[in-house]
């Protein structure tokens, strides 16, 4: 008889609680963030999201290199540990690369999209993601360089949230 735990859990099972699992991680992340808004304000919100996932994409790369043994750097590494962060899953990434760049860049945005079907607007996620995103690549490799295409605030083509691109720095 099967208790429910992921290790009783046939493959299809598992697949499923994951997909649970990823799909309460962003409502507990919206939430957070909406109450945050409501009880202070919408800057104080960003500026605590900015402080929080700074270290959580530190971390998150930190614990991606050693649970799945990654030890490639640079862009290929980055990459490689990028496609296993649960956001890569939750936002639809699309990601490019080749041996000196990659470019993340996010057609639809589920956060932004939520925002704007209860119409409350795009809210200014460029700083807490270059934040993100730089501390996940130094845990990579620390030449790795960030470069914010466009992310809200910015404007942005209807198609298209955000674009990021992630460079080596020249020797």
């Amino acid at each position: 008889m099967a208790t429910g735990l992921p290790e009783d859990m046939d493959l299809d099972q598992l697949r499923r609680y994951v997909d649970f699992l990823l799909y309460h991680y962003r409502v507990v992340d919206a939430f957070w963030f909406i109450k945050v808004a409501e009880h202070f304000d919408q800057a104080t919100a960003e500026r605590l999201n900015e402080e929080v996932w700074e270290p959580a994409g530190k971390l998150g790369a930190r614990a991606l290199r050693q649970r799945f043994d990654l030890e490639e750097k640079g862009i290929r590494g980055f990459v490689q540990a990028q496609r296993l962060y649960p956001w890569c899953a939750l936002i639809g990434y699309e990601i490019e690369e080749d041996d000196n760049q990659a470019s993340i860049t996010v057609p639809s945005c589920p956060v932004q999209r939520a925002r704007l079907d209860r119409g409350d607007g795009e809210y200014a996620c460029k700083e807490m993601h270059r934040r993100e995103f730089v501390a996940f690549a130094a845990e990579i490799d620390p030449r790795i360089r960030v470069e914010c295409e466009f992310a809200p605030p910015d404007p942005h083509p209807a198609e298209c949230f955000c674009r990021w691109r992630f460079y080596l720095e020249p020797e």
